[in-house]
């Protein structure tokens, strides 16, 4: 422990942001992140707990106290090294993590809890900058191949830790660029795609390959909004062609609101408009690409994927941007001695909420309006919520009187996703559970391993709609499990 008494002496300090008006002007990273004295505070500020809840409150495990340590002490490439080896990628956690870990932290009790994701932040970003980020390829081949379907951070994590082993390993990504959601779902200005491109670059250098535009299934091509694929593979072929295959495809299928009017051209799903300026972003040419400037934007879902579509509203110059959740509002301040050290249910504010955007909540659709098939306004009205003393279960009822009627030129719906894109599992033959997702355990023999042979799923896929941070752990532990299923044992960490 470096500091005894620094959780006494110093106040949490949190990175900081370009000004809103000036950061709305272009889709680049704005942060601004800690220099090396804030980041030694920072460190300072970790009590060292007798039991580290922020190590269970993260879920790759982080090994936080020690490298709050090492920051303090300035030792950054030992911090490196002991931050890699829980974790593939804190360069994304880093970014766009909502940290569980600090909601854990002892200090959050009943102070501001350490920064441990800014302080993740600034060790990895010195990494890089100071060349200790380099290619570490196995010394010895396996002989053993293994298909990887997706290449968001699940599917990353798998084949880095797989190749690592000597195993050799192909990622098959059905859009024209590597980093599945991390590229396409998450804006630019919380992620630059750069820091995905130089991954995937080290992930090449230890023997990866990258197959884009590739399309596993046994339909025909898919087309529209959100498709690259230029080839088709069946799986029957990958599991005849490799000795494992994981299937990291995330879940992509998103809760749609059947309302009357929902077919008006307007009503969008949310990855119907987010990946269309990461396109443009990267220098792509797009016919009609959905944009929204001048126009009354409505948000329909209160989380960060609904954040998101805010903040790019804003950048395209929306008129207006109201957000809607059906849910009550949460707390401003949770209750510490109710949920610590879990995550709480408390109200958040993101960035790009502060760049401009009204909130409501408690606030259900009833119907899209418009003209000539194009929308023009809609229907919402305030419910409340009610515990039912039968069932227990809260229940929600209409407000009398508060049906209106508002402007919306573009609604986006960004109320979650459901399960994996569909047919994908059936083409393989995979078990699924009671939501969609691919059947399979994560404790107890055959982890990961789902009903087909051979064929293993983890992520998204696997757990449903989540945090990338789950998704580089359930990658991690999936590659453990295929490893010890083709080698009989494994040396890599659960």
């Amino acid at each position: 422990m470096g500091k005894v008494t620094g959780f006494l002496e110093f106040e949490r300090q949190d990175e900081g942001y370009e000004a809103a008006e000036t950061r709305k002007k272009h889709y680049k990273e704005f942060v601004v992140a800690l220099s090396d004295d804030q980041a030694k505070i920072q460190g300072a500020r970790c009590m060292d707990c007798g039991i580290p809840f922020c190590n269970n409150g993260c879920p790759v495990n982080n090994i936080i106290p020690d490298w709050n340590d090492l920051v303090y002490k300035q030792k950054w490439r030992e911090a490196i090294d002991v931050l890699h080896s829980t974790n593939n990628f804190p360069e994304f956690t880093g970014r766009i993590c909502p940290a569980p870990c600090e909601a854990a932290c002892t200090l959050g009790i009943n102070a501001a809890p350490v920064g441990i994701k800014s302080i993740e932040h600034a060790i990895i970003d010195k990494a890089w900058e100071s060349g200790w980020v380099v290619p570490q390829p196995a010394a010895v081949k396996t002989g053993k191949k293994i298909a990887v379907v997706g290449s968001g951070p699940a599917g990353l994590a798998a084949a880095q830790q797989l190749a690592r082993v000597g195993h050799s390993v192909t990622v098959f990504e059905k859009r024209d660029r590597v980093g599945g959601l991390l590229r396409y779902g998450i804006p630019d200005f919380k992620l630059d795609k750069s820091i995905i491109d130089r991954r995937a670059k080290q992930l090449e250098g230890e023997g990866v390959v990258f197959k884009t535009s590739v399309y596993i299934g046994d339909a025909d091509l898919p087309k529209g909004v959100g498709n690259d694929a230029k080839e088709k593979i069946s799986p029957k072929q990958l599991i005849k062609d490799f000795d494992a295959v994981v299937i990291t495809a995330g879940s992509e299928f998103p809760r749609d609101l059947p309302v009357p009017g929902r077919e008006l051209e307007g009503v969008y799903y949310a990855m119907e408009f987010l990946p269309q300026q990461n396109k443009v972003n990267a220098g792509d040419k797009l016919k009609d690409q959905l944009t929204v400037g001048g126009k009354n934007v409505v948000v329909i879902g209160g989380g960060d994927t609904g954040s998101d579509c805010v903040g790019t509203s804003n950048r395209q110059g929306a008129a207006s941007i109201l957000q809607i959740e059906l849910m009550p509002k949460p707390p401003v301040q949770e209750n510490k001695s109710l949920t610590w050290p879990y995550w709480p249910n408390k109200l958040r504010t993101s960035s790009s909420h502060d760049e401009g955007c009204n909130r409501e909540w408690s606030v259900t659709t009833k119907e899209f309006k418009g003209e000539n098939g194009k929308l023009k306004s809609m229907v919402i009205a305030n419910v409340e919520w009610a515990k039912d003393e039968k069932t227990g279960q809260f229940k929600m009822s209409e407000v009398a009187g508060s049906e209106r009627e508002i402007p919306a030129e573009a609604v986006f719906l960004a109320m979650g996703f459901v399960n994996p894109v569909a047919g994908l599992l059936d083409a393989f033959g995979v078990e699924k559970d009671a939501r969609g997702n691919a059947k399979a355990t994560t404790d107890g023999e055959g982890c990961y391993a789902t009903n087909v042979a051979k064929v293993f799923a983890a992520g998204d896929t696997r757990r449903g709609q989540s945090l990338v941070v789950w998704a580089i752990r359930e990658g991690r532990q999936a590659a453990r499990e295929i490893d010890a299923f083709l080698m009989g044992a494994s040396v890599l960490p659960r």
